[in-house]
């Protein structure tokens, strides 16, 4: 995957806002995309972009909340997360590769996670 640099991240209260930055330092990758994991929990898909098309898939539990974008030279994702929640709190990782023709939440469900992840936590 290369290297991806993950800043952003921090503490909140609930109904705050946080961006998360994922920035490619070495390739170019069309899908990219956030998953968290939360103490004893298994990863969940977060959001992901396709930088071709500019599509996006998102879970269910941040859907109108969080929004996910992808810079034109397609080099970094961005996660927007407003309306926090204390539920949303877990470690953010980033990861990104290739569509290999599929949408891009089929094509990173598996994808390792692209350098260190940082940790969101929203008190109530």
């Amino acid at each position: 995957q290369g290297q991806l640099v993950v800043s952003g991240g921090g503490s909140v209260q609930a109904g705050g806002s946080l961006k998360l930055s994922c920035k490619s330092t070495i390739y170019r990758y069309i899908c990219m995309g956030w998953f968290r994991q939360a103490p004893g929990q298994e990863r969940e898909e977060v959001a992901t972009v396709n930088g071709g098309d500019a599509s996006t898939h998102y879970n269910d539990a941040v859907k109108g909340r969080f929004t996910i974008s992808q810079d034109r030279l397609r080099s970094t994702a961005f996660l927007q997360m407003n309306a926090l929640k204390p539920e949303d709190t877990a470690m953010y990782y980033c990861a990104a590769g290739l569509s290999h023709g599929r949408p891009c939440f089929e094509a990173l469900r598996d994808a390792p996670y692209g350098g260190q992840g940082t940790q969101v936590t929203v008190s109530s």
